[in-house]
């Protein structure tokens, strides 16, 4: 028997009894990370990193069934060894190492290969089977270093200054938002955001993560107020009126799909910066590869695509539907007039 096995509810352990990123509720939950494609409502018990635990219960309700452990710490869940490992996603993010039996499994959930500075740096870990994600399994996306995208984006928004208009980038607010904190805050005097990214900030921030000051936008936001700062939003907000009150503004979407040149026209932005919390195409092979493992299930995105290149390469590998990379944004923007 399989130590995991594919479910319509989730990725299921027989021998633990519990699931990993179930996308219907079941009794136990070992979560890999707070989006809301991996971590859904409903579940009786959860299990995650210490740091997730807070944003969990900021998108799930402060009155969930939460269980926070360290990373390489292991865990006996019915006789099943259970510990996570750094994913490098976002804050909090962890892969999943299940050991029985002198088997070992590890699932990766979402995770990239850069360190970015504020989301941790992806760790290797040996098994003997590999559940990775794919979302950009084509060898088309690969990533700038992240120091150069900075760089694009500082001068980008200096540009915007120049030329009289607010800078608004997009980005999630959870994971991709900090990330733009974290590594503008000593170029940028003031950033103006969202609600949703300042409620998580909020929670980070209580936490004591090295991110900078924000401030909420508010219906009584004076338009002056947009003056010299930086405007973070989510992309639920592009095209909405609640865009409307920073005229004159310019667009960047920070998004890995502005690799490919035709969406940031489609996405009707000034700019695209292809920043992804994603593993590129060769983030993808090096991890594979780092894991030593004999077997590798490929899930969300290019699946098909890149489980059939692991094959030409000599690994048994195999492509698994699952309800993974459907993160929902915010509809905060609809009401936020």
């Amino acid at each position: 028997m399989n130590l995991l096995q594919f479910t319509d509810r989730g990725i299921y352990c027989p021998a633990g009894d519990f699931y990993i990123d179930p996308w219907k509720p079941v009794d136990r939950a070992v979560i890999t990370h707070a989006h809301s494609d991996h971590a859904r409502w409903g579940n009786k018990h959860y299990l995650c990193h210490t740091d997730s635990v807070p944003l969990l219960q900021l998108r799930l309700g402060q009155d969930i069934s939460v269980q926070g452990i360290k990373y390489r710490e292991p865990l006996l869940i019915n006789g099943v060894s259970v510990s996570l490992y750094p994913a490098g996603h976002m804050i909090g993010s962890a892969q999943v190492k299940i050991t029985h039996e002198g088997q070992s499994w590890v699932v990766s959930g979402d995770y990239k290969t850069e360190n970015d500075g504020i989301s941790g740096e992806f760790e290797p870990v040996k098994c003997h089977t590999f559940i990775t994600e794919s979302t950009f399994g084509l060898p088309i996306y690969t990533w700038k270093p992240q120091v150069q995208i900075f760089s694009d984006i500082r001068e980008w928004i200096q540009s915007n200054r120049q030329a009289g208009k607010n800078s608004v980038l997009l980005a999630y607010s959870l994971g991709k938002a900090q990330r733009l904190l974290y590594n503008l805050k000593d170029h940028v005097s003031k950033f103006m955001v969202h609600g949703a990214i300042y409620n998580a900030q909020e929670v980070l921030q209580q936490q004591h993560w090295p991110l900078p000051a924000v401030e909420r936008i508010t219906p009584d936001t004076p338009k002056s107020a947009y003056t010299d700062s930086v405007i973070i939003a989510p992309p639920s907000a592009a095209g909405s009126t609640w865009m409307r009150r920073f005229n004159p503004y310019a667009l960047g979407v920070c998004s890995g799909w502005m690799q490919v040149r035709g969406n940031m026209r489609r996405s009707n932005a000034d700019a695209g910066f292809a920043i992804s919390d994603h593993a590129d195409w060769p983030g993808l092979l090096d991890a594979v590869k780092a894991t030593g493992a004999e077997r590798v299930f490929v899930t969300h995105g290019f699946s098909s695509t890149f489980a059939r290149y692991l094959q030409e390469q000599g690994l048994e590998a195999g492509e698994v539907k699952t309800e993974f990379g459907q993160e929902e944004e915010e509809k905060e923007v609809t009401t936020e007039t």
